[in-house]
């Protein structure tokens, strides 16, 4: 998995409306926050995203955008979204092509797409990465939050 201290890859995805998304294009004022899912249909990612959701405000406040990214085609993609009401950008890519690309592969003879999330910071940098293939563990809030709590400040001018 893509550790912290490296640059984050720009990807090349596509929206769940079927435009062309450039990844680091959705950098917040301070970062963003990366979430992938194992699959639309996992229920623990599913609770991870309503955490996400829960805490939008909180997290738009201090200058981090979301992210979702899911290994379903952009229908499926778009359905979830709609259906599950998540108010961040859903991304996908082909065949997995995003979680690959950081590191998330799937795991136990090639079923198991893992999960995982990434902080990256306004300059490109992860400041945060952790992946699991038990969905359980592929998103840590409290060490999340803390990686978030120690960004560098926004200069104001």
């Amino acid at each position: 998995m893509i550790t912290a201290g490296t640059r984050m890859p720009n990807l090349e995805l596509q929206s769940s409306t079927g435009e062309p998304v450039r990844l680091l294009d959705h950098l917040g004022e301070r970062g963003m926050v990366a979430f992938f899912m194992r699959t639309t249909t996992c229920p623990v990612c599913n609770a991870h995203v309503r955490d996400l959701v829960g805490r939008a405000g909180e997290l738009s406040a201090r200058g981090i955008s979301v992210l979702i990214a899911v290994p379903e085609d952009r229908d499926e993609a778009a359905a979830w979204k709609d259906r599950r009401r998540v108010p961040f950008p859903v991304v996908t890519g082909a065949d997995g092509m995003a979680h690959q690309a950081v590191g998330l592969t799937k795991r136990v003879f090639g079923s198991m797409q893992q999960s995982g999330t990434v902080l990256v910071d306004a300059a490109g940098l992860v400041r945060h990465a952790h992946g699991s293939t038990l969905p359980t563990a592929g998103y840590d809030r409290r060490a999340l939050l803390t990686a978030i709590d120690e960004l560098a400040p926004v200069a104001r001018v």
